[in-house]
C-alpha cells in the first residue's frame, strides 16, 4: 500500500507501509532465485581464464563497496547521492514517488537536522528494518531493506510524543500474558517503534509474535499452523473479572484480514482501578473463560490465533481505562518484570515454560 502525504511541517512525507502481510511475502522466490543464479555462477567459473574471474570478483567487491546498505543508510542520506539512494529502491518504491519528489522531499526534511540517533533495529521474514530521531526528537526516518539491500520501503514523518500519559502507568502490576521467547512487534513510545502510538486508544498496546531464525513461521506462509504464536496459551495477566468475551470469529488465512471485526475474538477482563486488559486475535473457539468469570493471574483464558484485522498470527495486547478498544484510553503498563525493555525488534522471555 502506498502513500503520499504531506506533513504539518510543509516536507512530503514518502511512506510505503510495510505491515506483516508484506513481510510475509518476502521470503521464498527470492532466495531461490538467489541459489538458482549462484549455481550457474558456479559451474561457469570453472571454464573462465583465472584472470577473468579474479576481475570479476574485484568488480563484484567495488560494487560491494559502494551498495547502500542499514548501516551506512543514513550517512548516505546525510552526505551522499540521493540518486544512488533512489536507483537502489524497489520497482514499487519508485513508482510510489519520482527522483525529484524523493529529493525535494528529503532535502526540505533534512533541514535543520545535525544528528540521527539509532531508534530500532529488527530483523524478521527476510527483512531488515531500521528508524533513525534527529537531535530534536521530532523527525523520524524508518527504512526496510532486503536481503540484497535493495530498499524495499522508506517513511520519514514528524514525530510526536507524548509525555504526560508516557509516564502515568497502571496500578494493577501484570505478568506476562504469555509463557515461553516472544519477539515484540509493535512496541515503544514514538510511532516508529510502535505504530499504535498515534492512537489514543491504543497508544501502549503490544503486538508480540513467536519467532525461530529470525522468521515468524516455517514452510507455507498461507496455512495459519506454520506460525510460531499460532495456538499458544494466553492466560490472564492479572486478577480480575471478565467482561467480554468473541470467541465465534473465524481465523483469517494469512496475508487476508477482517477489517469488519478488527480485534477478533478477545478477552476482556476488569481488574480494577479503571483498567481493563484486552487480549485480542484470539484463535477461534478456544476461548477458556466467559463473562462474569472471576479468574486469578496464570489462569488460562485461549489461545493465540489470527482472527480480526490481523495478516497472522499475534497477539495483539493492552491494557485501557474502559473495557471498548475503540474508546477507552490506552495506559502504560506496569510490569512485574522490569528487567525485559518490551519494544520493537527486541525479545522477552514470558513466564516459564
Amino acid at each position: 500500500m502506498h502513500e503520499r502525504l504531506r506533513g504539518r511541517k510543509g516536507w512530503q512525507l514518502i511512506v510505503v507501509a510495510l505491515g506483516t502481510c508484506v513481510l510475509l511475502s518476502a521470503c521464498g522466490t527470492t532466495e531461490s532465485s538467489g541459489q538458482r543464479e549462484q549455481s550457474s555462477a558456479e559451474q561457469t567459473s570453472s571454464a573462465v581464464p583465472a584472470a577473468e574471474v579474479t576481475n570479476k570478483e574485484e568488480t563484484n567487491i567495488a560494487e560491494e563497496n559502494a551498495m547502500i546498505t542499514p548501516d551506512n543508510f543514513i550517512d548516505t542520506l546525510m552526505n551522499g547521492s540521493k540518486e544512488d539512494l533512489y536507483n537502489q529502491m524497489s520497482p514499487e518504491l519508485q513508482e510510489a514517488i519520482s527522483l525529484d519528489e524523493f529529493k525535494t522531499s528529503t532535502d526540505s526534511f533534512m533541514e535543520g537536522v545535525t544528528s540521527w540517533e539509532p531508534v530500532t533495529e529488527a530483523k524478521l521474514n527476510n527483512l531488515v528494518e531500521r528508524s533513525w530521531k534527529d537531535q530534536t526528537g521530532t523527525k523520524g526516518i524508518q527504512a526496510y531493506f532486503t536481503k540484497d539491500h535493495q530498499i524495499s520501503g522508506l517513511m520519514i514523518q514528524p514525530l510526536e510524543m507524548h509525555e504526560e500519559t508516557d509516564k502515568a502507568f497502571t496500578k494493577t502490576e501484570f505478568q506476562f500474558p504469555v509463557k515461553g521467547k516472544w519477539f515484540v512487534f509493535w512496541g515503544g513510545n514514538d510511532v516508529m517503534s510502535n505504530y499504535h502510538y498515534a492512537h489514543e486508544t491504543q497508544r501502549y498496546a503490544l503486538d508480540i509474535v513467536r519467532t525461530q531464525e529470525d522468521s515468524s513461521y516455517q514452510g507455507d506462509a498461507a496455512v495459519n499452523e506454520n506460525y510460531y504464536a499460532f495456538g499458544e496459551p494466553l492466560y490472564a495477566a492479572a486478577d480480575g473479572t471478565v467482561v467480554e468475551v468473541k470467541n465465534d470469529i473465524p481465523d483469517n488465512t494469512p496475508g487476508v484480514m477482517n477489517a469488519e471485526e478488527p480485534a477478533g475474538n478477545v478477552v476482556v477482563i476488569d481488574h480494577g482501578n479503571g483498567e481493563y486488559s484486552i487480549t485480542a486475535h484470539i484463535k477461534e473457539g478456544s476461548v477458556a473463560v466467559k463473562t462474569g468469570d472471576k479468574v486469578k493471574q496464570g489462569d488460562l483464558i485461549g489461545q493465540l490465533g489470527n482472527s480480526g484485522n490481523s495478516s497472522e498470527a499475534h497477539l495483539h495486547f493492552q491494557v485501557s481505562d474502559g473495557p471498548d478498544l475503540f474508546t477507552s484510553r490506552s495506559i502504560q503498563i506496569r510490569w512485574a518484570d522490569q528487567s525485559q525493555v518490551l519494544t520493537r525488534g527486541n525479545t522477552f522471555q514470558g513466564l516459564p515454560e
